[in-house]
Parts: structure tokens; C-alpha cells; sequence
């Protein structure tokens, strides 16, 4: 359902907005390896966030890749708006070209439910309440030095 480049995004502005402030940046090698995730794409990524203002990126020494207060305001339907090209809520689940409520697929009953929902929980909660939620309930960004 979601590019890998979405997947990468989300779990890089998770990492950030638990790891990272104003005064304690990242670098994208830094990244790459704690998330376990390819450093080619880890750049281009950072680069499409911070141009977002998902995330903030400061440049020269002591430079990188940090969230503020008002970057932890954003929610995920942001991040999946700067990877996704089309509104992947909106897509037919079977790819047919039209799908509404009008004209339905056979699964559209089924499947539009769950995007509904699904559509209204990545609005409504911003990524600091994500990241806080994380901490709460021991839920992981990467299995790295876990398996």
C-alpha cells in the first residue's frame, strides 16, 4: 500500500522526533544505520522532509537533521502527502480506474471503511503524540540489534 520511500519517511521522522532537538542533530549516514535502512534513499528523503518543514536541517558543522516544536505539530498524512504521488485513500483497492460510491468495485464496501479510519487516525494525531506513544507502549522504528 505505501512506497518504501513513505515506510523510510515515517519511520526517519519517528526516529527524529524521539532522538533529535534544536541542539542535538543527525547526520543521514547516522540515520541510515540506526534505522537499518539504505543510505541512498536516506538523503533524497531528508531533503523532500525538510523542504516540507516536516523536519528542520541546519547546514556546516554541528549541521543535520533535527524536529522542533512546531515540526512534532505535523502528522503523518503530511509525510505520506510529500512521497505518495497520488492519494493512495482514494485508489481502488483492485486498481480499477473508477471506484466510488457510485460506482463500486466488489470490494469497495469492505475497503473503504478501513481507509476512512485509517485516513482519520494519521490526521489526528501528531507525530510528537506518535513518538510519546512509542516511548508508552515499547513500540519499535527498526528490529536492528534486535534480531
Amino acid at each position: 500500500m505505501l512506497s518504501n520511500a513513505s515506510k523510510y519517511a515515517i519511520r526517519t521522522v519517528l526516529f527524529l522526533a524521539k532522538n533529535s532537538s534544536p541542539k542535538k542533530k543527525f547526520g543521514s549516514k547516522e540515520i541510515a544505520e540506526s534505522l537499518d535502512i539504505p543510505q541512498q534513499f536516506i538523503a533524497k528523503i531528508l531533503q523532500k522532509l525538510a523542504k516540507a518543514k516536516i523536519i528542520s536541517s541546519a547546514k556546516g558543522p554541528g549541521g543535520g537533521f533535527y524536529t522542533t516544536k512546531n515540526n512534532l505539530k505535523r502528522n503523518i498524512l503530511d509525510i505520506l502527502k510529500v512521497f505518495e504521488k497520488n492519494d493512495i485513500f482514494s485508489e481502488c483497492f483492485l486498481g480499477l480506474p473508477v471506484c466510488d460510491d457510485k460506482n463500486p468495485c466488489p470490494v469497495h464496501d469492505i475497503v473503504s471503511v478501513f481507509k476512512n479510519a485509517l485516513l482519520e487516525r494519521f490526521e489526528d494525531k501528531d507525530i510528537k503524540t506518535i513518538a510519546d506513544e512509542m516511548e508508552q507502549n515499547g513500540t519499535l522504528i527498526t528490529l536492528k540489534n534486535i534480531i
